[in-house]
């Protein structure tokens, strides 16, 4: 429950720094792992097929979980399922770190992706329940300072931890440093994070929770294996067939509201226009991503021959691009401008973009890392733009008792977005360079199929200017101090700083 109170409970900022440590830990996790790969396969002797499920096993796990989780925190308390997840995302990562063969990790990192699904939902909404809607700007720049910072960050630090080989570990410390943060994270959680759960009594939607997991496995799982497997018929009728699953799901989620009140997905949520159009753009956004960032390492590592290292660090301007113009955006920029600074991030990006097509064909295999600094800062001052504010955008309007169910849409969307974008990368990246390449023509092939990729994000990015159009022109919290929650009481004009929900 939650209820107003006359001071201010500073321990909301220690409760911040824990959950966006949690959120950057989960980052991480997802893309330190492809850096590692091959000392992996030498150390460990995994084949390809665990390779493979050693990353896709995560996301998999992670994108089925995801609202499930959310919801479970709205029934059973946010910061309950918070210590849940980081208890067993924590000790996941000590079974990686620590798994004998290639099958206990793979069993791990499935624990590990499940886990982060129970952990991540509430990231949001421990931010959206415990800060007034006149803060919820300045964190959500936070929060959109962390998504940069843990998109190269993986890269980086999994190439550091591998090259240096700490005790004779191999890539064992990729897994192992998530150890003293997640221990850390949980006994400074259970001091300082304030519980919250739905104002009402809520049950959990066992039927919906299978559904939409059915549904989603149906949908990811060909599109994050489709490519090795060579894009099966089998695969294309799996995926066309959970759109079934998916109507079954939303037909019974209509049916539980009527019922008992207690739905997995609260699908009033979609008559909210903010909520409905930002998680429009969020699939869109993901699209775009999933393409850039497989496109992007492929290009340097494979094309230009760069180590894991050197272009984990080629990526630091972006990642500060991003983290600055996250920060910028949603406390100076979005008050004043509204939605015009997120179509003004995706002009950018796809101003960034250009540059990158440009450069990548007149520079060709000589291109350095000083060269491709200028439109990756673009591209991240862009990014910066719309990933923080977005956020803000989508869950402005939601009512407290519904943040967990939300929060794992948004994380869910954008995760199903991300895994589209990855099976399009086999037809726009892969199909572009063909399966006939003698050595000395990789480099002109990868720096060609890379330049053919980016056109395409360029037009899912077009796609984003449009859909932005039917965001609000201004959050619901930046005018006046911002809605008023559906359970909080009013509160008198000159108090209204002075409340906090906790």
């Amino acid at each position: 429950m939650t209820s107003p109170v006359t001071t201010p409970d500073r321990r909301r900022w220690f409760a911040l720094a824990i959950v966006m440590t949690a959120a950057f830990m989960d980052l991480v996790d997802v893309t330190i792992v492809n850096v590692a790969i091959p000392s992996i396969q030498r150390d460990a002797g995994a084949t390809v097929s665990q390779i493979q499920w050693i990353t896709a096993g995560y996301a998999l796990a992670f994108a089925a979980g995801l609202i499930t989780g959310g919801r479970l925190g709205d029934i059973y308390g946010r910061k309950r399922l918070f210590l849940i997840g980081i208890a067993g995302f924590t000790l996941a990562s000590a079974l990686c770190g620590f798994a004998a063969n290639p099958e206990v990790l793979v069993a791990s990192r499935i624990l590990q992706g499940g886990m982060a699904a129970m952990m991540v939902p509430q990231v949001l909404s421990i931010v959206h329940a415990t800060f007034p809607a006149e803060e919820r700007g300045k964190v959500f720049g936070m929060f959109g300072m962390i998504v940069g910072l843990g998109a190269v960050s993986g890269p980086v630090l999994g190439a550091l931890l591998t090259e240096w080989n700490l005790f004779g570990l191999e890539w064992r410390p990729i897994f192992l440093i998530n150890l003293p943060v997640g221990i850390a994270g949980l006994l400074l959680g259970r001091a300082f994070i304030s519980e919250s759960k739905a104002p009402r009594a809520l049950k959990l939607d066992l039927v919906g929770v299978v559904l939409v997991t059915l549904g989603l496995l149906m949908l990811i799982y060909p599109l994050t294996r489709g490519r090795e497997l060579g894009w099966p018929l089998w695969g294309h009728l799996v995926m066309a067939s959970s759109v079934l699953v998916f109507g079954a799901l939303v037909a019974y989620e209509k049916y539980k509201a009527r019922r008992d009140g207690s739905p997995l997905i609260e699908l009033s949520l979609f008559k909210v226009k903010s909520f409905a159009a930002g998680i429009a753009v969020q699939v869109v956004f993901g699209v775009a991503l999933g393409i850039f960032f497989l496109v992007w390492t492929m290009y340097m590592q494979v094309g230009l021959h760069w180590t894991a290292l050197h272009a984990g660090l080629t990526g630091i301007p972006f990642s500060i691009a991003v983290s600055a113009a996250a920060g910028i955006s949603v406390q100076k920029l979005v008050p004043r401008f509204g939605r015009k600074v997120l179509q003004a991030g995706a002009l950018a990006m796809i101003a960034g973009l250009l540059i990158y097509i440009w450069e990548a064909g007149h520079y060709g295999a000589g291109i350095n890392s000083l060269q491709m600094a200028l439109p990756l800062v673009v591209m991240g001052a862009g990014m910066g733009l719309i990933v923080a504010p977005l956020t803000d955008a989508v869950l402005s309007e939601v009512p407290k008792e519904h943040a967990g169910s939300a929060s794992g849409l948004i994380n869910t969307v954008q995760q199903m977005g991300t895994a589209l974008g990855l099976g399009l990368v086999s037809v726009v990246f892969f199909g572009a360079i063909g399966d006939h390449l003698v050595p000395a023509a990789v480099g002109q092939a990868f720096t060609d199929a890379f330049r053919d990729s980016l056109w395409w994000v360029v037009a899912v990015l077009g796609a984003i200017f449009l859909l932005m159009f039917a965001l609000p022109a201004r959050p619901a919290q930046h005018v006046e101090g911002g809605a008023q929650d559906a359970e909080a009481p009013p509160v008198a004009k000159g108090t209204e700083k002075e409340s906090e929900l906790v």
